[in-house]
């Protein structure tokens, strides 16, 4: 078996960010792009509510921009948000042309309403927008003759050259391709490339609830980490308000039950029938994603109970079925018929907001790494996700990255040779239960600490056990044979560490991140990023690039 590959760019990461790239820069490059499971299992796929963009006559860019940096609580970087949303109509012209069926009523593009959105401008198909895009790419990308797509091929390590020859642009060490492993047959490829890109989506994972497919565990940016790349705000995990409540199912990802539902005029109320967001928010259901589950958590513990009702039970039966089918589809797998009978829900960890610190061009703090999607830190999101930017932020950054890559490929000498991985050393362990209880100790540590409120207590006791727990993860790791479970515990372990480490960082309370024993600090302190490298002697500022 071949233990080598080369290619022009090296993408890892199949959701909408990844497929979008591979597309554009397959029409100019020998692209690889690898991805974990199949295909098609990425966070782009579960997305039901949809993505954002100023299409109607009653709104416009500047209204979007200002939605967009309120959610931000003042994160957001604005010249990102402005990029993003000025070349928004550009980037949903271009997707139906490759085919996307966006829903209509009446031959216009029927709008959605979500949470801190001033206007209706979600386009979606149904409740399934996510796989309608997915779907799109993935017809249009296995027609590619240039692209390479390999299945159940996780990234273990990123290759860096740390020595750059002389004369080279490279003025800091530079990321020439990745270590890979075939999963199903434990196998390690050594993939060289000039460009190599991230698309790993985020890292919800971490957490013991979770919307996210379990393939979310923070590769990414534990890999650029490790690499010496800026991470940042990594504290800002956005909890999803409504996910479906299933006792007796917290090893599994939660069933999301889309925003739209409740900006299509959903009501959330406690077990005793009673609307309780007008308490905390004059904008109601439709108030930002944080501000609704803090209510919802704080709702639960000052009641005792384990969820909430989200009631659709006033509004149009048949219209509910005909706009909302997956949430149909959900409820009756579990008895309940939503036009009629309140759903259970609960919060559960959604959406990385932080991540890898790129530009505007998706280029990171290490000459020829990119990321794009979820997994990278533009400016965009600031302390808090707009609903329904983030496939839009993917699609866009995919734009800038697929010039900024063709920009890299024409001025960058050729790829060094790389060593084959090597497995000396190490043993195949008998203590495999060791890892399902490291993950599982990880996942609950992090929603009992590090969760929806923290506290400068909780985040104490977080660090504490996270130090014993990735001494032993990576004592084990450097021991072990390597296996998909063994890369995913420690990135686990490592995802967790910064996270507590960035939310340590923070002496306030902003967006999404809230400390009950600071809870209005934000207006006593400015703005700041928490920005972290592994090594920062080493590398120069994303703009000297």
């Amino acid at each position: 078996m071949k233990d080598t590959l080369q290619a022009d760019v090296l993408i890892v990461g199949s959701g909408i960010a990844g497929l979008s790239l591979a597309l554009k820069l397959s029409q100019v490059a020998d692209v690889i792009l690898v991805t974990k499971k199949q295909s098609a299992e990425s966070a782009t796929n579960w997305a039901q509510g949809g993505i954002a963009a100023v299409t109607a006559q009653d709104d416009d860019i500047q209204l979007h921009v200002e939605d967009t940096l309120r959610a931000g609580a003042g994160l957001c970087h604005e010249d990102a948000v402005r990029l993003v949303v000025e070349t928004a109509p550009t980037r949903i012209r271009e997707l139906m042309e490759l085919g996307v069926r966006f829903s209509r009523h009446e031959g216009e593009l029927s709008l959605g309403r979500e949470g801190g959105h001033s206007r209706s401008r979600i386009l979606h198909h149904r409740d399934r927008t996510g796989m309608e895009i997915e779907s799109v790419l993935l017809r249009r990308a296995r027609k590619s003759g240039r692209l390479r797509v390999l299945e159940h091929h996780l990234m273990i390590d990123l290759l860096i050259d740390p020595h750059p020859r002389a004369g080279e642009l490279a003025r800091t060490p530079r990321c020439y391709g990745a270590y890979v492993l075939e999963t199903r047959k434990n196998f390690v490829k050594t993939i060289t490339a000039r460009a190599v890109v991230l698309a790993t989506g985020g890292s919800g994972t971490v957490y013991e609830h979770t919307t996210n497919p379990t393939i979310a565990t923070g590769d990414g940016v534990v890999a650029a980490w490790r690499a010496g790349a800026r991470v940042g705000n990594l504290e800002f995990m956005q909890f999803h308000p409504t996910t479906l409540y299933q006792p007796g199912s917290d090893d599994k990802p939660r069933e999301l039950i889309t925003e739209a539902l409740r900006g299509h005029g959903a009501l959330l109320k406690n077990l005793d029938g009673e609307r309780f967001m007008l308490k905390y928010d004059e904008r109601g259901e439709l108030a930002p994603r944080d501000i609704v589950a803090r209510a919802i958590d704080a709702e639960m513990k000052k009641r005792g109970e384990r969820y909430v009702l989200l009631d659709a039970s006033h509004l149009d039966a048949p219209g509910l079925r005909r706009e909302f089918p997956h949430i149909d589809t959900i409820c009756r797998g579990h008895n309940i018929d939503f036009t009629a009978d309140p759903i259970p829900v609960v919060p559960a960890a959604h959406y990385q907001c932080g991540g890898v610190v790129t530009d505007l061009r998706a280029r990171t703090s290490i000459p020829g790494l990119f990321a794009i999607g979820e997994v990278a830190m533009t400016g965009v999101h600031g302390a808090n996700r707009l609903a329904s930017n983030s496939l839009l932020e993917a699609v866009v950054f995919a734009d800038q990255a697929a010039a900024s890559c063709g920009e890299w490929l024409r001025e960058c000498p050729p790829a060094p040779e790389a060593q084959s991985w090597s497995e000396e050393g190490t043993v195949n362990s008998e203590e495999w239960i060791l890892v399902q209880h490291d993950r599982n100790e990880i996942r609950k540590l992090m929603w009992d600490y590090v969760g929806i409120v923290r506290s400068t207590l909780r985040l104490q006791r977080a660090r504490r056990r996270l130090d014993l727990l990735v001494d032993e993860v990576t004592d084990f790791y450097r021991r072990t044979r390597i296996s998909a479970p063994l890369v995913e515990l420690r990135n686990l372990a490592i995802m967790a560490d910064l996270i507590v480490s960035c939310a340590q960082s923070r002496s306030e309370s902003r967006g999404l991140h809230f400390m009950s024993d600071r809870p209005n600090s934000a207006a006593q302190s400015p703005p700041q990023d928490t920005v972290k490298s592994l090594y920062p002697a080493l590398l120069s500022l994303v703009s000297d690039q």
